[in-house]
């Protein structure tokens, strides 16, 4: 028997069903922990969200998402902090201390990424205190290059690292997405990095599939249908410290329209395959 007790099904993945849906797929697969993205929760209503998790007796590995901080004007700066705090007090009603931040992109029409990287660096300054007095840190996820522009200026963890440094490690975090982070030449270096500071909130496993897709969000695939070396990487997060949930977080056309049930079984087989035994 395998075990799963670590194993957190992040709601991407299932991304036709509810929220109700997912959590009755987790029970039925003897999944304990389930990272919510706001859309579901928001759709299901945020007490009946937690009531229902709570109720299932599962765990709120994280949720997903806020971020987005660097819109350049203040009007957009003042929405994108609203949204945070309310991300933050979302978190909190459903027992989770992890919030993922995807740091967003260029301004529309701008070109200075050096400007909308201090305005990351600006508005994480005023979230800060406001998620930290909540008990929340804030997780800071690098996304791939290929979503700079539009998506995530951060795109390394060593980027991600240095923007928490300034902040107490139960504040701010950094997350390791495989998908993200596989090609990194530093990527080793960087997570023992981590290890050492304290910083890993939230490891997420998937794999990088070619083609990449004519949506590039689509390109996540299943563990064992793409190119990273999850043996390698998931031992490296291991010896680093890192203990907590590990979340399947899939964004693919082909698995979102298979039956959940079947994709969280592949889910499980995969994980015990690639990831368990290096964890």
């Amino acid at each position: 028997m395998s075990d799963f007790s670590r194993l957190s099904l992040n709601t991407a993945t299932t991304k036709k069903w509810t929220l109700q849906q997912a959590v009755d797929g987790c029970v039925r697969a003897g999944i304990p922990a389930i990272g919510p993205w706001r859309d579901r929760v928001a759709e299901a209503g945020l007490e009946n969200a937690a009531r229902m998790i709570r109720d299932a007796g599962l765990r709120v590995s994280s949720l997903c998402r806020g971020g987005f901080l660097t819109a350049a004007d203040p009007e957009g700066q003042a929405a994108a902090l609203q949204d945070n705090r309310q991300a933050v007090l979302e978190a909190v009603a459903l027992g989770t201390s992890e919030l993922f931040l995807v740091v967003g992109g260029l301004a529309p029409g701008e070109k200075d990424v050096l400007a909308a990287r201090q305005r990351v660096a600006d508005r994480l300054a005023e979230l800060v205190p406001f998620a930290s007095a909540h008990g929340v840190r804030l997780v800071l996820e690098p996304l791939h290059p290929m979503y700079a522009a539009d998506r995530a200026l951060i795109s390394t963890l060593g980027q991600a690292l240095d923007l928490a440094a300034p902040y107490p490690v139960e504040a701010v975090g950094v997350a390791v997405d495989t998908f993200h982070v596989w090609w990194d030449p530093e990527l080793k270096v960087q997570i023992e990095r981590a290890g050492r500071e304290g910083r890993i909130a939230s490891y997420q496993v998937c794999d990088f599939n070619l083609p990449i897709a004519a949506d590039a969000l689509l390109s996540r695939g299943m563990m064992g249908d793409g190119v990273i070396d999850f043996a390698t990487i998931t031992a490296w997060i291991r010896d680093a410290g890192f203990t907590g949930d590990i979340e399947v977080e899939i964004f693919n056309q082909e698995i979102w329209d298979a039956d959940g049930d079947e994709v969280i079984a592949t889910m499980k087989e995969r994980y015990a395959e690639l990831v368990l035994p290096h964890a």
